[in-house]
């Protein structure tokens, strides 16, 4: 629910935003997100629960201020929540503490909140290929799809970068997809390899046209309407074909990008280059895929050596 009594700190949350998309040129997404959960701090500070004396501004903010909202805010919040609200407050006090709109930063003696650690599903080898050999080859929208499925595989890219690709975006010529502002806004090129090369040229040249017809499109993967694909109806596909090839496993729309760099790790490359190719802006979050593929050797040991 929006609430829109006036923020006494709006300018600082103003200032604030514009000196980090200047500095490290943030996704929309993410500005957003500071925005709002500054925006909701800054409106309990003005209002706080009775008995609880505040500074009433963000600049004023003490870290007792910032301990009651939590307490009284965050009771029910996941962890991940409580955390990414306590990013955000550290990068404005760090900033307001630097620009001298703040005499102090309430956030140094805050810790974060113990979160549990959280490994990505992925699929095995052979869920994989028979993952990406359930497309109906006959028709124009299983060679669609196919093609789709060896990409994200091949390429580990975010089904939301997958469904805006254009077709400039990929060169067959020097076998490389350009992820235009990717998450974080930022640019990347990566490999497409031999195998996902061979299904975008055969979707381009035999079922494209048939799905676009006359209709001009700039999008790499169209629907019978020309148009992009929508992020939800390739989740709608990839939970079809999965059924269809006896994949019973659990799955989350990213299944395909945790199964690229579990396999890449899986089989010798380097973390900090699988890190590059997802666009991990910190090898921390990458280094989760280490922890799937420990688990994944330990287990291979446990049932195939005689001592296990």
């Amino acid at each position: 629910m929006s609430d829109d009594r006036p923020l006494a700190s709006q300018a600082d949350i103003d200032a604030f935003i514009d000196a980090i998309w200047l500095e490290d040129g943030l996704a929309a997404n993410t500005l957003a997100a500071y925005r709002r959960d500054l925006s909701a701090f800054a409106l309990w500070l003005q209002a706080p629960p009775p008995g609880v004396s505040t500074g009433g501004q963000l600049c004023a903010a003490t870290s007792a201020d910032i301990e009651s909202w939590f307490a009284a805010r965050h009771e029910e919040s996941r962890p991940s929540t409580a955390n990414r609200r306590l990013a955000a407050l550290r990068r404005f006090y760090a900033w307001a503490l630097r620009e001298k709109r703040a005499a102090a930063d309430p956030c140094l003696a805050l810790e974060a909140a113990k979160q549990p650690l959280r490994v990505p599903k992925t699929l095995s080898e052979a869920q994989v290929e028979a993952l990406l050999g359930a497309p109906d080859l006959d028709t124009a929208r299983g060679l669609r799809d196919r093609a789709m499925l060896e990409m994200l595989y091949a390429t580990g890219l975010r089904v939301s970068e997958l469904v805006s690709l254009k077709t400039l975006d990929v060169s067959m010529t020097d076998g490389v997809v350009r992820v235009v502002q990717g998450k974080g806004g930022k640019d990347r090129l990566v490999p497409l390899g031999a195998e996902a090369a061979h299904w975008l040229q055969r979707y381009l040249a035999q079922a494209r046209p048939d799905l676009a017809g006359a209709r001009a499109s700039d999008a790499l993967f169209v629907t019978a309407r020309a148009q992009a694909m929508s992020r939800q109806a390739f989740w709608q596909l990839v939970k079809k074909y999965a059924r269809r090839a006896g994949v019973l496993a659990p799955l989350s729309p990213h299944v395909l990008r945790h199964a690229f760099a579990t396999h890449l790790l899986n089989h010798g490359a380097d973390l900090r280059v699988v890190q590059l190719l997802l666009g991990h802006a910190d090898i921390s979050t990458t280094q989760i895929y280490t922890h799937v593929a420990r688990e994944r050797l330990k287990s291979l040991h446990a049932a195939h050596h005689p001592r296990a």
